[in-house]
């Protein structure tokens, strides 16, 4: 998957989640994913290369990082918990997608019951 595919994946994953909000809260060339004020996805370029960057358990981050060289450990981020996904061959839109969802699922469970959005297992 090459150039900005991964960035509109991610964008329209995250779009469909119950109560995920957009926002640029460090800058304009940061994209931001929150759900009840918790970041789940970021989105930027990084020397002219677009990434996502997004929450990830941390066995999972590792064996991502193994099978995939466009996965590395989050940029500027926990690098034990976030992950950044580089354009790269062997992504696919099902993968960027299961890692939005995945990642939206690991910020809502750390949320209180009360006010999570939606209930996740």
């Amino acid at each position: 998957m090459q150039g900005h595919a991964i960035q509109r994946i991610a964008i329209d994953a995250a779009e469909r989640l119950p109560a995920a909000e957009s926002g640029y809260p460090f800058g304009p060339e940061h994209q931001v994913y929150k759900v009840c004020g918790k970041v789940f996805l970021l989105l930027t370029e990084l020397r002219g290369v677009p990434i996502i960057t997004l929450k990830c358990e941390p066995q999972q981050a590792e064996l991502h990082r193994v099978i995939y060289p466009s996965i590395t450990a989050g940029y500027h981020m926990n690098k034990r918990h976030w992950i950044t996904v580089y354009p790269g061959d062997g992504l696919s839109p099902g993968l960027i997608q299961q890692l939005v969802e995945e990642s939206y699922q690991r910020v809502v469970r750390g949320i209180p019951a009360s006010r999570r959005p939606v209930w996740v297992g």
